[in-house]
């Protein structure tokens, strides 16, 4: 028997959020549009003005008939749609990787209610052998995140150690510390790193250099892991968001990626 579609409802209509907004419209079976949170509700109708079927556009709190909850937002209202979506026992599925790390408590929410919490890939590769090889034993996992100085401005770390990065002329280390430390430093970032620990040995344990270049155009991401079963080294060069440069092509797709997944019959990945 065909089941209803899956009720999508999108929490923030950013760049990344429009993106998803628009393949969601576009048709992909089993899964619907429903609503849409945005702060400028009037902007909003006129960033989906044009759509097939355009959903209910409002507050955080018009998102609560969905069956999935994207969240896309400032890291400092992450809870705001978090803690309702999964209290209600929907499926939250999270952009701000750090912001989350913030938040852990909210997996006990989600034990207790049924809710799920799902981090996409993102602008990450490489997580389905990090999963694999954290069932053995790992010695180390590190990420070296370079981006430009204009992907890396208005960071709160920056502001704190006074660096100027727009005024660097060479490639300049700017941050080394724990993934759990960086969501502080670089709370619009560091995503990645986020997602990294928290498919691997966790944010105390996971290591993160960030280097701001301005020869690069590209968000650059190098891991490396050490394990019992297998050493491994991923890199990615991501063209950026020309709308947001702090985060890349690749996030709204793989939010896509990820929805497709939920409907999909066959799953390939771990």
């Amino acid at each position: 028997m065909r089941q209803r579609p899956l009720r999508i409802g999108l929490a923030g209509l950013g760049s990344i959020g429009q993106q998803v907004a628009r393949q969601l419209d576009a048709g992909i079976d089993g899964l619907e549009l429903t609503a849409v949170a945005a702060a400028d509700v009037e902007k909003a109708r006129q960033n989906l003005a044009g759509f097939r079927a355009l959903p209910r556009i409002g507050t955080l709190a018009d998102l609560s008939d969905t069956d999935v909850v994207v969240e896309m937002l400032p890291a400092r209202i992450f809870a705001d749609i978090a803690r309702p979506t999964l209290e209600r026992g929907a499926t939250l599925v999270v952009a701000s990787a750090g912001a989350l790390l913030s938040h852990m408590d909210l997996v006990e929410v989600a034990r207790r209610t049924g809710g799920r919490i799902i981090v996409p890939s993102g602008a990450i590769l490489g997580l389905d052998a990090v999963r694999a090889a954290c069932e053995a034993p790992v010695a180390s996992i590190t990420i070296e995140t370079r981006k430009s100085p204009a992907s890396l401005a208005g960071a709160p770390y920056l502001a704190q150690q006074g660096i100027d990065v727009h005024a660097l002329r060479a490639a300049t280390t700017i941050f080394s510390g724990t993934a759990e430390e960086a969501a502080l430093a670089f709370p619009a970032n560091t995503n990645v790193a986020a997602a990294l620990a928290l498919a691997g040995l966790g944010p105390r344990r996971t290591e993160i250099r960030v280097i701001a270049d301005p020869a690069v155009d590209r968000n650059i991401h190098t891991i490396t892991v050490e394990s019992a079963v297998a050493r491994f080294t991923c890199h990615i060069d991501i063209v950026p968001n020309p709308e947001n440069p702090r985060s890349g092509q690749l996030t709204s797709r793989s939010i896509i990626a990820c929805l497709r997944d939920m409907v999909s019959p066959v799953r390939i990945g771990t």
